[in-house]
């Protein structure tokens, strides 16, 4: 985090608190904002927070309460996780024949869900039977995403807002670089259109993959902004949130529906974004929150979408923001809207502003 704020010209020392996100365990948790604050060097209060895929958006909104009731000037968010090779934990079961229970953390989690007994991509396929969704429209959606995430990349968009990772050995000594999404190809339409579906709608390339990743923002008062902003002509801020949850099994239905509440909310509509963007793990999110909202889905989503660049879960909807707000300040301001799903069949909305 101290090394993305360097290249920002932004000192760690404007930092008065610092709010992390993930969802994989990870050694030392325990210790969360803290051990993590220690590495930038900074001895500054903060805490840990979690809600499977809306940790990156849930993130940066308690930041903003943190800011908007006046107990910090700037506010720190770092989201991270490995969702690639996740821990396994052991823990307790008396109800158990071994009397302990081995859980991988992603894999189980998301292949069953406790309350409904279905895996998650199973409430994709509900989904879309119930929108009565085809598959041609989710293989072109599909194609159309991996065009928008290439033509950010050869546009120079994705490297304005991504930065290297210097990945470190257990002692502090450089293994190598990561310069960019790691499992992202080019895939065709007619590559698609072979791929037999595992769930109705649902297949190996109409879904995302597993994905490591760190994303950082700062939240701060408009007066802090503008003193340690490169660009301090540009004020971006906090308008409203909204969440929903939605029928057992039904989670990509989920998005569409916080949307709908936070417009009912504020007052706005579609036609007023400048920018919208979503978390999407499937591609069937897209196809019902555009039938749903009677929305374009080809409007959505520039530059690329976690469907094609990954699923590191914790940093998702961090990353989703900062893409959004680039992308809203290329197009000279206006209103942003970002959402996505979470695990439990939740729906998650925020819209923000930049003048």
């Amino acid at each position: 985090m101290a090394k993305i704020l360097s290249k920002r010209k932004v000192s760690t020392s404007h930092l008065d608190y610092l709010i992390i996100g993930s969802t994989v365990p990870w050694h030392w948790k325990f210790w969360n904002a803290t051990v993590v604050a220690n590495c930038m060097g900074r001895r500054i209060p903060g805490y840990h927070l979690e809600q499977a895929c809306a940790t990156g958006l849930q993130a940066v909104v308690q930041a903003v309460a943190q800011v908007q009731m006046g107990a910090s000037e700037a506010v720190g968010v770092l989201t991270f996780d490995r969702t690639s090779d996740s821990p396994a934990g052991i823990f307790p079961e008396r109800r158990a024949y071994r009397r302990t229970e081995v859980l991988s953390d992603v894999w189980d989690n998301f292949g069953f869900d406790p309350s409904t007994e279905q895996a998650m991509i199973t409430s994709a396929g509900n989904v879309a039977r119930k929108h009565k969704i085809e598959k041609s429209e989710i293989d072109e959606l599909t194609a159309f995403r991996y065009k928008q995430y290439f033509d950010g990349k050869e546009s120079g968009f994705l490297s304005r807002v991504a930065m290297p990772l210097e990945i470190l050995n257990l002692q502090g000594k450089s293994m190598g670089v990561i310069s960019e999404d790691v499992g992202v190809r080019k895939v065709s339409i007619d590559a698609l259109r072979a791929m037999r579906e595992l769930e109705t709608c649902v297949t190996g390339g109409t879904q995302t993959h597993a994905s490591d990743g760190m994303a950082t923002l700062l939240v701060t008062t408009a007066e802090k902004a503008a003193e340690i902003s490169t660009r301090p002509e540009i004020e971006i801020s906090f308008v409203a949130k909204a969440e929903v949850r939605v029928l057992p099994s039904s989670m990509p239905e989920a998005p569409a529906m916080a949307v709908k509440k936070l417009l009912n909310q504020t007052g706005l509509t579609l036609d007023d974004m400048v920018v919208v963007k979503d978390h999407n793990p499937f591609a069937v999110n897209d196809a019902v929150f555009s039938k749903v909202m009677n929305y374009d889905w080809r409007k959505m989503n520039n530059n690329g979408s976690p469907l094609v660049w990954g699923h590191p879960q914790g940093p998702t909807l961090t990353r989703v923001i900062i893409e959004a707000l680039e992308e809203a300040v290329d197009l000279g301001g206006g209103y942003v809207l970002v959402f996505g799903c979470a695990a439990g069949d939740v729906g998650i909305a925020s819209i923000f502003k930049v003048n």
